[in-house]
């Protein structure tokens, strides 16, 4: 008993300090392609087969009961602590090329996910990509803004240099 109580302390944990938690049902799937699964996503969440009934308990402390539904049959969960975008990412294309691999769902920015909610997670940019984008977009701003400065004292330039050249050629 106190085993149990042990396991749903330390889920708990490690569903409270995820930035967010995938479902997956993994039935059909051999160890060599868990652990390539696991490989994948492990810069951003640890990949573990759970116990459901465990599970729902320690979600159920953490204040997290939308769980309940998705936690039949076999279950692992991505618990994530890094971006949670590349992992759906690497969740769904492991899922096109294994079907065996399933996403029921998960619990993401303190609201629930249904399994196509976390393939929209998956449409999404990764944080690395949009941050180059805003980048750029800056940094495209600051030459057009530069430009615009220069502009009027490049035109004062030619329009001084044309006075000169007049005076030059009329005196």
């Amino acid at each position: 008993m106190a085993n149990k109580e042990a396991s749903v302390a330390e889920l708990k944990e490690t569903i409270s300090s995820s930035s967010a938690v995938l479902l997956t049902e993994y039935r059909g799937l051999t160890v060599a392609q868990l652990k390539t699964l696991r490989s994948t996503i492990r810069e951003h969440a640890s990949y573990a087969v759970v116990k459901n009934t465990l599970t729902k308990i320690a979600a159920n402390e953490a204040g997290i009961d939308s769980l309940d539904d998705m936690l039949a049959g076999p279950t692992a969960i991505a618990f994530v602590h890094g971006d949670p975008v590349t992992v759906a990412k690497a969740l769904r294309d492991f899922a096109k090329a294994n079907p065996a691999l399933v996403v029921k769902g998960g619990y993401f920015d303190g609201n629930p996910l249904t399994a196509a909610e976390v393939t929209q997670l998956a449409e999404l940019e990764t944080r690395e990509v949009l941050l180059a984008k805003f980048a750029g977009a800056a940094k495209a701003s600051l030459f057009g803004a530069a430009y615009l400065f220069n502009a009027p004292l490049a035109q004062a330039a030619r329009a001084v240099d044309a006075l000169r050249q007049k005076q030059e050629s009329a005196g």
